[in-house]
């Protein structure tokens, strides 16, 4: 059972970066979940939020949420290219180095 929470706890980690100090509690907020959310109605007589009003605020707020977490996204990519081509580039030179040193 303790492996299972142990497995859990590093699926949360992972899908926050490794570079997040949040809580392993902490679940980041989600575009379908802010779609999905939906308010009561208040009572007649009573005083509240329109509706609808509410409905396209949610929708707008996904809409950010998508575009950071494709932002978001893009970059972790970009930097995975960024470190392939560094550590290629490392590779060559070392190899470079050592047959500059044996050919002396």
């Amino acid at each position: 059972m303790r492996v299972f929470f142990r497995r859990a706890r590093r699926r949360q980690r992972s899908a926050l970066g490794s570079t997040c100090y949040r809580s392993a509690a902490y679940r980041p907020l989600r575009p379908w979940q802010v779609r999905e959310r939906r308010f009561r109605s208040t009572p007649l007589g009573r005083r509240g939020l329109d509706p609808q009003d509410v409905r396209e605020f949610l929708d707008r707020v996904a809409g950010d949420l998508a575009a950071v977490y494709d932002a978001l996204a893009q970059s972790r990519r970009e930097t995975d290219r960024i470190k392939g081509a560094l550590g290629r580039w490392q590779s060559e030179q070392t190899r470079a180095r050592m047959e500059w040193s044996q050919g002396r």
